[in-house]
C-alpha cells in the first residue's frame, strides 16, 4: 500500500513516526510522499521555517537513506489546485490518501488519483465538532469527554463515514496542548491499527442531526469577559494554553492571562485571606491568596490568575508581577 501522508503541525508527527516504523521494520505500508504546507516565517527574524511534518520526514528519509532505501518525497502545497495534483500524479501511483491536520479541502478530482480514496483524522467524536478547532472547542464547553474519529475523505469537510473512534475522558485540567499531546498520541496508534487491517474496515455514515460546527479563532475572539463565570473563564484560557493567548486590558496595556483557576471552591483559602465573599464589579482585582494566585471577580465566582504577561514584557509568576505592579490590586480589568 502506497501512502501519500498530507499533514503539517506537531500533532500529526506521531502518527508519521508510528506509520514510518512500520514501514522501516515490516515494509509495509510505504509511505511514499508527504504533503505539507509551504515553509512559512517565525519566531523574532520572520525566517522561512518547515512544517513540523516537514521536519519529521527530513528525519524519516534520512531513516531510509541509513536502510538504504529511497527517502521520501516532500511535496509543499497551501491548497490543492490543478497545478498541484498534477505535480504528485506525477510521482507515481498511489493507494491511499492519509490527512491530519493539512487544512485545505481536497477536491474529488484529487481524491480519484488515490486507489483506496482518502481518510482522515479528526479529533473530535464525529459528527460533534466539525470544523478546525475541535480540540479547543471540547475544552471550552466544559465537555465531559472527546475523542478521536478516523472518517474517509468526503467533499465537504469533515462529513465522511466513520471508520475508527475512540473517546477520550476529560477532567477539566486540561490545556488545548495537553490534550493536543495525548491526541496526537493516540491517533497514531489507531491509524497504525487501521492501516493493518484497512480493506476489512467497515465505514458507518455519520449522524446528520447530531452534527456541530467550530471555527477558527482570532485575537480579539480570545479577549477575557469577566462577566462570564470563572469556570466558563477558566475554560477559555486553557482551551488556547499555549499556542494562543486570552487577554483583557489594564490601564489601556493588554495583559494575558497565561495560567490559573477558578477559585469558587476554595473559598476556605480566600477568606482566610482576609477577603469576603465578593459582590465586586466583574474584572475587579480583589487581592491575592499566597496559594491561588491574584484573585478576580467574574460574572460568577472568583478567578485565581498564576501566570500573567503584560505585552511585550516577560511572562511572570503572580508573586513576581505583584512586584513590579504595586498598585494592581484594586483596579478593574476591562475585559469587555
Amino acid at each position: 500500500m502506497r501512502i501519500l501522508f498530507a499533514g503539517s503541525p506537531e500533532i500529526a508527527c506521531s502518527s508519521l513516526a508510528v506509520l514510518a516504523e512500520l514501514q522501516l521494520t515490516n515494509g509495509y505500508p510505504e509511505i511514499a510522499a508527504i504533503l505539507t504546507n509551504p515553509d512559512s516565517p517565525k519566531g523574532r527574524h520572520g525566517s522561512a521555517s518547515p512544517t513540523a511534518l516537514s521536519e519529521a520526514a527530513a528525519r524519516f528519509s534520512e531513516q531510509l537513506a541509513g536502510a538504504g532505501r529511497e527517502p521520501v518525497i516532500q511535496f509543499k502545497f497551501d491548497r490543492i489546485d490543478e497545478a498541484a495534483a498534477k505535480c504528485i500524479q506525477a510521482a507515481g501511483k498511489f493507494d491511499l490518501l492519509v490527512s491530519f491536520a493539512y487544512g485545505a479541502i481536497f477536491p474529488a478530482e484529487f481524491l480519484k488519483l488515490f486507489r483506496l480514496g482518502g481518510i482522515n483524522v479528526h479529533p473530535s467524536l464525529l459528527p460533534k465538532y466539525r470544523g478546525a478547532s475541535p480540540i479547543q472547542a471540547a475544552i471550552l464547553a466544559q465537555d465531559a469527554e472527546t475523542g478521536i474519529t478516523i472518517q474517509t475523505l468526503a467533499e465537504r469537510m469533515d462529513e465522511g463515514d466513520i471508520l475508527a473512534q475512540e473517546k477520550i475522558p476529560l477532567d477539566g485540567t486540561e490545556t488545548g496542548g495537553s490534550l493536543s499531546k495525548l491526541i496526537a498520541q493516540k491517533s497514531a496508534l489507531m491509524l497504525s491499527s487501521l492501516i493493518k487491517n484497512f480493506e476489512s474496515a467497515v465505514p458507518r455514515p455519520q449522524n446528520e442531526a447530531e452534527a456541530s460546527y467550530c471555527q477558527k479563532t482570532n485575537h480579539k475572539s480570545r479577549r477575557i469577559d469577566w462577566r462570564r463565570s470563572a469556570g466558563e473563564i477558566d475554560a477559555q484560557i486553557r482551551a488556547w494554553s499555549p499556542d494562543a493567548r486570552c487577554w483583557t486590558t489594564n490601564g489601556g496595556l493588554e495583559l494575558s492571562i497565561l495560567e490559573g483557576s477558578p477559585a469558587w471552591d476554595k473559598l476556605g483559602a480566600i477568606l482566610s485571606a482576609g477577603l469576603p465573599e465578593a459582590t465586586a464589579k466583574p474584572g475587579s482585582v480583589l487581592g491575592v491568596d499566597k496559594r491561588l494566585g491574584i484573585l478576580i471577580q467574574c460574572g460568577n465566582g472568583i478567578y485565581a490568575a498564576r501566570v500573567l504577561q503584560y505585552q511585550t514584557k516577560k511572562a511572570l509568576d503572580f508573586r513576581a508581577f505583584l512586584n513590579g505592579a504595586k498598585n494592581f490590586i484594586g483596579t478593574v480589568l476591562d475585559g469587555h
